[in-house]
């Protein structure tokens, strides 16, 4: 039995939180979104001449890969590093991009209107990071520690998730009788000290504790 091509292998995955197939690309703005989402989370491939069913069309010509190095270049901030490799599967040419988690968060990439953003993956899609997130991401690379005082909103925010597997943050203003601003330092505070995480309900961004147990 002939052995299979590893990109082969990849394919049959289907699109995931660290895997994404591209017939083409056409919009270096767009393609950057999926650099930024794989930057800020786990990193991920861009299979490129793949279609969404898996099936393997090719690509056509370099424009491919300077497209992505355009998206790079151009279109990340800070510019979001990646490796392309060129492969023969099937008689076709597949390129496949890869992002590593990146060590600069928060990378952003223009939105519809231009304006840059910071993106996450979430399964296979790419959704907008909160500033919650862009929050914790900016402390949680800085050389000074975090102190945070336990007050009564933070006191409130742990017994709820006492007895809930995770917050909004909206509810975590209503239970604690904070505004927005008040919530985003708290909870991008615990974040960065490894005391919350956050996960993604409904495609909604939420927060939970961190189980050391």
């Amino acid at each position: 039995m002939k052995k299979k091509h590893p990109i082969e292998v990849l394919i049959e995955q289907g699109e995931h939180q660290q895997l994404d197939f591209k017939f083409e690309v056409s919009d270096s703005k767009k393609i950057a979104r999926t650099l930024s989402a794989f930057a800020n989370t786990d990193g991920g491939r861009l299979l490129i001449g793949v279609k969404d069913n898996g099936h393997i069309s090719g690509v056509r010509s370099e424009e491919e890969y300077y497209m992505i190095e355009a998206a790079s270049r151009m279109y990340t901030r800070p510019e979001v590093p990646f490796t392309a490799t060129r492969w023969d599967v099937q008689g076709k040419t597949v390129l496949e991009v890869y992002v590593a988690p990146g060590a600069d968060k928060p990378y952003a990439a223009p939105d519809k209107d231009d304006r840059y953003k910071a993106y996450i993956r979430v399964k296979d899609e790419n959704i907008l990071a909160n500033e919650v997130l862009v929050c914790y991401w900016k402390k949680k690379w800085k050389s000074s520690g975090i102190l945070l005082k336990v007050s009564k909103p933070v006191e409130r925010l742990f017994g709820y998730l006492d007895d809930h597997s995770f917050i909004h943050i909206n509810q975590f203003c209503r239970i604690a009788h904070i505004n927005y601003n008040t919530a985003r330092n708290i909870l991008s505070d615990l974040m960065a000290m490894d005391s919350l995480a956050y996960t993604v309900k409904d495609k909604q961004i939420v927060y939970q504790r961190i189980s050391y147990t």
